[in-house]
């Protein structure tokens, strides 16, 4: 499998494309890495150095990328974070290419903009972009329950009110709707689940929920589970890897006492699944 992801780089922590290469590559996956900025760390420390790459530049990339002959050779667009209305317009210019030059090729969008607690942290034209341009080119998205809100104008809570927006989601575009982070009043103390939505049906899986803020986690999440889906077609089964996966790299992180994804440390939680969780099919 080969993805051509365009994202975020950081010299310092694990974000973007700095998150999720490394995890792809232990998989087996082949990774063509865009960056679309190119900073010291995340923005999360609230200062940070490095420029944002403008949406020409990566253009001129993927150009060069495609001139190598590599558009028909990838089966996977990946994107997450999008700083400027250019770089969107960027990456669906190059879906479009993408799949002129390989038919079976699939777009998979993280649509970054924000959480249930902060709110939306982009420019304001991000989400509306997202929305009304790059989601509905899109086959697999990636929302947390506050951008699955967002994007069907719905107030996602209980699984039946995440199902029906996950339905509205599908009817934009995607066939496939990852819910990265489901809060459901009703769900047991301590955790939190994950629900995926594609024409086949629907599952949700059920993790503890650890007290720490990982940046870079969703990043993981996004790549992982689109590299599972794509390779095996099973929801259930790619959402209990990516589950199994994501929750050892937070666990070992947490236990580790670092602000910063340990990435490297938990390599092999990618490679070999412990498939300690579960799906319930809900639909």
């Amino acid at each position: 499998m080969k993805v051509l992801s365009i994202q975020s780089a950081v010299a310092h922590g694990h974000v973007g494309n700095s998150a999720a290469v490394f995890p792809l590559q232990r998989i087996g996956v082949e990774v063509v890495p865009v960056p679309t900025v190119n900073f010291s760390n995340h923005t999360g420390y609230g200062a940070w150095r490095g420029p944002l790459i403008p949406p020409p530049d990566v253009a001129e990339i993927l150009l060069g990328v495609e001139e190598r002959g590599v558009f028909p050779q990838v089966d996977v667009v990946l994107s997450g974070y999008q700083g400027s209305v250019g770089i969107g317009d960027v990456i669906v210019d190059v879906v479009r290419r993408v799949k002129a030059a390989n038919p079976s090729a699939v777009y998979a969008c993280d649509p970054v903009m924000g959480n249930a607690r902060s709110g939306c942290f982009t420019a304001p034209e991000i989400p509306h972009l997202l929305r009304d341009r790059v989601v509905p080119v899109a086959d697999i998205i990636t929302p947390n329950q506050f951008e699955l809100g967002f994007l069907t104008g719905t107030e996602p809570a209980s699984i039946e009110s995440t199902l029906a927006s996950a339905d509205l989601a599908r009817a934009m575009g995607p066939s496939t709707v990852l819910v990265t982070s489901v809060e459901r009043p009703d769900r047991e103390e301590g955790t939190i689940e994950m629900l995926v939505v594609d024409g086949a049906g629907a599952w949700l899986v059920t993790t503890p929920h650890l007290p720490f803020k990982a940046n870079g986690s969703g990043d993981v999440t996004a790549a992982l589970f689109t590299a599972h889906y794509v390779a095996t077609k099973d929801a259930a089964v790619s959402l209990e890897r990516t589950a199994s996966s994501v929750f050892d790299l937070i666990e070992t992180t947490y236990r580790s006492g670092e602000r910063e994804l340990r990435l490297v440390q938990a390599q092999e939680f990618y490679a070999a699944p412990r498939m300690q969780f579960s799906t319930e099919q809900v639909r």
